[in-house]
């Protein structure tokens, strides 16, 4: 069997897909789908921290939060993000894992506090560890979450998993000639402004040498293929 390509990966998984095709929430199925997924991975040896986004349970309350302070808001969208982490655990849990969410905003009494040497035991002893609350403060987005616990925990590559097969030249949903990198540079994304991440987390990986991957996460097998090394995804690097 071909050996893994790497040894502590970084997920990043949007709220959104854990919709599946349901208009808000968590879908059952398409969470124990994405937790086979993690399991087969984390069963190569691989050590697997996620952050996850909370973009499925704020579109429900999104109407409500017009005119609401950006500040509120943004603290509104972290308590989803821990619920979704608590979400994805308890369906590891069930699944015959072991993980532990570890949250930027004290919630004592619910989850843990981040604390990265705690973190970085976790993820040697073999556990899933999932990062909720992002940053920890308004104003950044999940993906800049996953850019810096991704270089804090030393992983070697940030896998974005989206609904998009990979980095297109344009949106393959609008231009049918448009056409999927295997790899590209940072500064080539930027002289191209493909949007892989937000600014600040592209600039925070491409500052600590950190590389992208961005593959489907509705493919069957991708997120195993990805680490393996094989033709998958768009590889963001230095």
């Amino acid at each position: 069997m071909t050996s893994p390509a790497y040894k502590r990966v970084l997920l990043k998984l949007s709220g959104e897909a854990l919709m599946g095709e349901d208009a808000y929430g968590i879908n059952r199925a398409t969470i124990e789908r994405m937790v086979a997924d993690v399991s087969e991975v984390a069963k190569l040896g691989i050590e697997v921290a996620i952050v996850i986004g909370g973009g499925n349970i704020f579109r429900g309350v999104a109407p409500g939060a017009q005119g609401m302070d950006r500040a509120t808001a943004d603290y509104m969208g972290m308590l989803a993000t821990v619920m979704n982490s608590l979400a994805l655990a308890d369906a590891m849990r069930q699944a015959g894992m072991t993980a532990r969410v570890m949250s930027a905003i004290g919630i004592e009494q619910v989850v843990e506090p981040y604390v990265r040497p705690k973190a970085l035991q976790y993820l040697e002893e073999g556990k899933i560890v999932v990062f909720a609350a992002g940053t920890g403060n308004p104003f950044f987005t999940t993906d800049t979450a996953a850019a810096l616990r991704g270089a804090e925990i030393g992983a070697e590559v940030v896998l974005k998993a989206t609904k998009v097969d990979g980095v297109y030249s344009s949106d393959p949903k609008k231009d049918a000639s448009a056409t999927r990198y295997a790899t590209i540079s940072f500064d080539e994304a930027i002289a191209k402004h493909l949007q892989v991440m937000d600014a600040t987390a592209f600039a925070l990986c491409r500052d600590q040498k950190l590389p992208i991957r961005v593959f489907s996460i509705t493919k069957p097998g991708a997120f195993k293929r990805v680490v393996l090394g094989e033709d998958e995804g768009t590889l963001v690097h230095v």
